[in-house]
């Protein structure tokens, strides 16, 4: 079982927990990019908090976070304003 927390700074804090890492990276994607889409940013500024900020967070946690999971370790990412963090639970 994998427990993962992200927030976003000053604004929003989450968690999820469940058995698969790809579906954790997704569910962040979407929360974190529904509260994104919803802060009335400007299209560009959107784009480029997603590719600067959250792409940057889910890819890691698809790639090393999944590694570090796998070997029993801890996992944690930052990006400007947005952190993400996952461990392993029972």
């Amino acid at each position: 079982m994998i427990k993962m927390a992200w927030a976003l700074v000053a604004e929003h804090m989450d968690e999820w927990t469940g058995d698969d890492v790809e579906r954790g990276a997704a569910v962040i994607e979407a929360k974190v990019g529904a509260m994104v889409d919803a802060s009335g940013m400007q299209p560009g500024a959107v784009q480029h908090w997603r590719e600067d900020f959250l792409g940057p967070v889910v890819e890691s946690l698809r790639t090393e976070g999944a590694a570090a999971l796998a070997r029993g370790e801890s996992w944690s990412k930052a990006a400007g304003p947005l952190l993400a963090c996952a461990s392993s639970v029972n």
